[in-house]
């Protein structure tokens, strides 16, 4: 079945055609007709399989119907996130896929100023893709409406619930209307979202994608065994044999982005960081210039792992392997997405060994392992490990030269 062949806004069809889009991944095909029957859907899908589309698509087809018999203004969609980028890259989504309806998209989060936000939702917003902290502040404050939301959705709901939304989901729930359409996302299942699930939504269809492969079929896994002080080395190895590749690159810690970033940075190659420490302007920044292509690595820890919805990202790579078999999942779906085909390459040292085991016991198959011969690994060390030196003695030679021409002439 191809998008065509759905019964929604013609401009939707067109929109999607526009951007390389003709047929659904199996979470849309399963999720955009029960949707646009006016069902609560609950949908388990791994991150990476297309389920924003899933519900941008139908939602912006029903909004644009409700919008000819309204005769009044408000909220038509609340869609709930966990962080500010997923809010941001969730409202572009809708803004494409919207282009020539005459629906507002606005996205709302902490960490930046409300007032410039309050000014946008008095002009009027049809869908209102927010974090669950900002929107009950503003709700409490009298600024947001909800009275009218006919639709709610809540997209990584198991991560809202890891970041202690919950309170706040709740609280701001209660603000709409009981009989509302809900649209419940999340990438895995357990007692806790169940809980939250059923509370929310009322007969809903159940859609579950690939319960028993967390991870996408679509990219290619791998491991390399390099110890810990060797790590960089070796990314630079893997950067510098992909010139052409967009590359994410997954640490740890604050700190050990800083400090991979600049490693790179000696060995001359250009990179952006992503994590808490950055205030808002820096992280957007630094997405646009990795989304833009400006820069071609972008260096982040796992509070960016389910915010960044990027096209065109060729390969992650897991310098430092999580603790949470479950975030290797959220990290490796930055890549492979929809029918793009992707790459993960994790890098393991002896005392990240346990780690590598839970995460093959999570995606319940092994990962690859990259076989590197002693030589190849000496010869891989040797190759950067002095490169900065060796920069250093080049300009010291051309600064001779350049004394010694001087002498010369004089």
């Amino acid at each position: 079945m191809k998008f065509e062949a759905y019964r929604v806004a013609p401009e939707i069809k067109r929109n999607l055609e526009e951007m390389g889009l003709k047929r659904p991944t199996d979470i849309q095909f399963k999720a955009i007709t029960p949707i646009l029957n006016g069902e609560d859907v609950l949908a388990i899908a791994q991150t990476g399989t297309g389920k924003t589309a899933a519900f941008v698509i139908p939602v912006l087809h029903l909004i644009a119907e409700q919008k000819k018999y309204r005769r009044t203004g408000g909220i038509h969609c609340v869609v709930m996130v966990p962080t500010r980028e997923l809010a941001q890259q969730i409202t572009g989504v809708f803004d494409q896929i919207s282009k020539g309806m005459k629906i507002k998209t606005l996205s709302l989060f902490g960490g930046v100023e409300q007032d410039p936000q309050i000014a946008r939702l008095a002009n009027g917003v049809d869908v209102l893709v927010t974090t669950p902290g900002r929107m009950f502040d503003l709700v409490s404050q009298g600024h947001l409406d909800m009275s009218k939301v006919e639709i709610l959705v809540l997209d990584e709901a198991d991560r809202m619930l890891d970041l202690g939304f919950i309170k706040d989901i709740r609280d701001a729930v209660k603000f709409m209307p009981r009989k509302r359409q809900t649209l419940f996302f999340s990438a895995t299942i357990d007692e806790k979202i169940k809980k939250l699930a059923y509370s929310l939504v009322k007969d809903a269809i159940r859609i579950q994608i690939s319960p028993k492969d967390p991870v996408s079929k679509n990219v290619m896994h791998s491991v390399a065994f390099v110890e810990m002080d060797d790590k960089r080395f070796f990314l630079m190895r893997l950067i510098e044999e992909n010139p052409d590749s967009k590359i994410i690159v997954f640490v740890r810690t604050k700190v050990r982005a800083e400090r991979v970033s600049k490693s790179l940075e000696r060995a001359e190659i250009k990179s952006v960081t992503m994590h808490g420490d950055k205030d808002q302007i820096e992280r957007m920044k630094a997405l646009q210039q990795f989304r833009d292509g400006e820069v071609r690595i972008l260096i982040a820890t796992d509070v960016s792992a389910r915010g960044i919805d990027i096209q065109g990202i060729d390969m992650v790579v897991n310098y430092d392997l999580p603790e949470d078999p479950e975030n290797y999942v959220h990290r490796v779906g930055r890549t492979g997405r929809g029918t793009s085909k992707g790459r993960a390459v994790a890098f393991c040292s002896t005392e990240e060994n346990p780690l590598l085991e839970a995460i093959e016991a999570y995606i319940t198959k092994p990962v690859k392992v990259l076989e590197i011969s002693q030589g190849e690994y000496r010869e891989t060390i040797d190759l950067n490990e002095d490169r900065p030196e060796k920069w250093k003695m080049v300009m010291e030679e051309i600064a001779a030269a350049e004394k010694w021409m001087k002498k010369k002439k004089k």
